[in-house]
């Protein structure tokens, strides 16, 4: 098979820069493994609703019509949504094909998939940074007699066996994990690294919102000071629930759940703790308020001070000094360990010399770099911050199509 161009996944990404490719006239295929938003089908827990507001789930030529903007929507209803947005769009997409090896060409590329071989010019990578989790090499040493698995696997807390959990990680989807087991009645330990605390809603207004005012969200890659730093950085600890509550370590400890601190290393079963936690903890409070001052900076600026409520500040996260640096993991307390430690992108079968000595694919703004024609999309703090996030995939794809056509008029 020929074609102008191939995008690899079809996520939200993959399915937006079709419909960037489409406005451009770009004959292209869209190759997926499984279904149309594979990853939300079959990767995620059924409870799981997204951490931002329904009005900003909107990708090119499509916004969030529904009559519940404020809402948060769970991962069924998002998964209807992507798959109305690739009937609507009439994207070109190949279900149930697995590529095998992507490689250069005479005329481009060559791909591998299913036993086909797809040649194209241009090859969009739009697998995502979530296709695998990413499990810490401290989960060879539990030991044998506790069950571990991840938020791929997990479905509800009526799977898991009695007695207590411990949830590695305390980003976005820890905190949600963890206090949806311990609301069936769990003990549950939560070991919190390194977090970005957020509240739900300040003076009126949701998060997000404020992420996108104050301009946070719109800061370009090339803007930032530590990139490396900004694209490896947790999700912020924030939850969708219908009633938009916070949730950070306080309102975890709050329910009764535990707090200890990063996990360090098992020793002969013993699970070994940092002491840093209030500090881990004090640095993340610092933060989350140094951005409240931005934002109450910004609306002062903006003359917005007398439509919304005052400015004010959360408690700091509270720490018990006791809490303890090991724990026993032979002695059954802990029954289960579930590593809610990240994801990871999975380019495995890409056959090219693009990859730095970490791994990672060298691209600038997802123009990849050393294999002209070559492009990478979905990944975070891609072109903006707002990259992270499903509706960055607007103006990425906008930018990188641009790119792509251009490429194509030169070649």
């Amino acid at each position: 098979m020929q074609t102008t161009a191939v995008i690899v996944g079809a996520g939200h990404a993959g399915l937006a820069m079709s419909r960037r490719l489409t406005e451009r006239s770009i004959d292209h295929v869209v190759l997926e493994r499984g279904e149309v938003a594979n990853s939300w089908r079959t990767q995620r827990w059924p409870s799981l609703r997204l951490l931002t507001p329904n009005w900003q789930t909107r990708l090119p030529g499509r916004d969030y019509t529904g009559d519940d903007p404020d809402g948060f929507m769970p991962v069924a209803d998002l998964v209807a949504a992507l798959t109305d947005y690739a009937r609507l769009a009439g994207v070109p997409v190949r279900t149930g094909t697995t590529v095998q090896a992507l490689q250069a060409g005479p005329h481009g590329f060559q791909i591998r998939a299913n036993d086909d071989l797809v040649c194209a010019r241009t090859v969009v990578l739009a697998t995502g940074a979530c296709a695998q989790p990413a499990i810490p090499a401290t989960a060879d040493a539990i030991p044998p007699s506790v069950t571990t698995l991840t938020p791929v696997a997990y479905r509800d807390p009526g799977q898991l066996p009695d007695g207590g959990i411990l949830v590695v990680g305390a980003s976005a989807t820890g905190v949600q994990l963890a206090a949806e087991i311990h609301r069936s009645g769990r003990p549950v330990t939560l070991a919190a690294g390194e977090h970005v605390r957020l509240p739900r809603s300040y003076r009126g207004r949701d998060i997000f919102w404020w992420l996108e005012a104050t301009g946070l969200l719109a800061e370009r890659y090339d803007e930032i000071d530590d990139l490396t730093r900004a694209r490896h950085l947790p999700s912020p600890q924030l939850t969708g629930t219908p009633e938009a509550v916070t949730t950070d370590l306080n309102s975890l400890t709050a329910l009764g759940i535990r707090l200890v601190g990063r996990l360090g290393r098992v020793v002969e079963g013993v699970a070994q703790f940092s002491g840093g936690l209030a500090n881990t903890c004090a640095l993340a409070d610092l933060k989350m308020n140094r951005f409240l001052t931005r934002a109450d900076q910004w609306a002062t600026a903006a003359g917005l001070d007398h439509e919304l409520p005052p400015a004010h500040r959360f408690a700091p996260t509270r720490v018990d000094p006791g809490t303890p640096l090991e724990l026993d993991l032979t002695s059954g307390e802990i029954t289960t360990v579930l590593w809610a430690t990240g994801f990871r992108p999975d380019h495995s079968w890409l056959d090219l010399p693009v990859r730095d000595r970490t791994g990672h694919i060298r691209h600038d703004g997802g123009v990849v770099t050393g294999a002209p024609g070559l492009y990478l999309l979905g990944m975070p703090v891609l072109r903006t911050r707002a990259s992270t996030y499903i509706h960055g995939a607007a103006a990425d794809t906008g930018a990188l199509a641009g790119h792509l056509h251009s490429f194509l008029d030169g070649h």
